[in-house]
């Protein structure tokens, strides 16, 4: 990459950085996996820099954060878990009403499948329409709508089950 588009380039994951990592996280639902998540998005950008018109930048992030991230689900599938002498400890639960609901919510959506909370992210976090969110994730727009309505129906339940 040469120097002046690299320190563009580098201005740009300086400024919207924290705010992708945000959306990583959501989608990836730990802080580890969020970041290996944006840091593979990035070096994918990087190498179409020169291509990319930068006003759809970050948006082409984005679709690569989402698309990697349901590639990733549907690999995971075919993997092995590694079994560990002993479990890593749990955190324990804060006493407040408020990080518990938090915790409980974070939980929850870790829960979902990788499609729902990708489909959650994008209509409420990202607050795009159910056309927008089907033509980012390469499905119809009742597939957005069934699956975010099954991801709600089942965050509603297990908030049910809080109270």
């Amino acid at each position: 990459m040469e120097p002046a588009a690299e320190a563009e380039f580098t201005d740009f994951v300086a400024e919207r950085g924290p705010a992708l990592l945000r959306i990583a996280y959501a989608l990836a639902g730990n802080q580890a996996a969020a970041e290996d998540l944006l840091q593979t998005a990035l070096a994918k950008t990087a190498l179409k820099w020169r291509s990319l018109d930068r006003r759809g930048v970050e948006s082409y992030v984005k679709q690569v954060m989402y698309n990697d991230h349901v590639s990733w689900w549907r690999r995971r599938r075919n993997r092995q878990e590694t079994s560990m002498a002993s479990l890593p400890e749990t955190p324990l639960p804060d006493s407040s009403e408020e990080t518990a609901l938090k915790l409980l919510l974070r939980d929850a959506l870790r829960r979902l499948p990788p499609r729902q909370r990708a489909v959650l992210v994008l209509r409420y976090l990202e607050d795009l329409t159910e056309y927008q969110v089907a033509q980012r994730l390469g499905c119809s727009p009742g597939t957005v709508a069934s699956q975010a309505s099954r991801a709600l129906r089942k965050l509603r339940a297990t908030l049910e089950e809080y109270r």
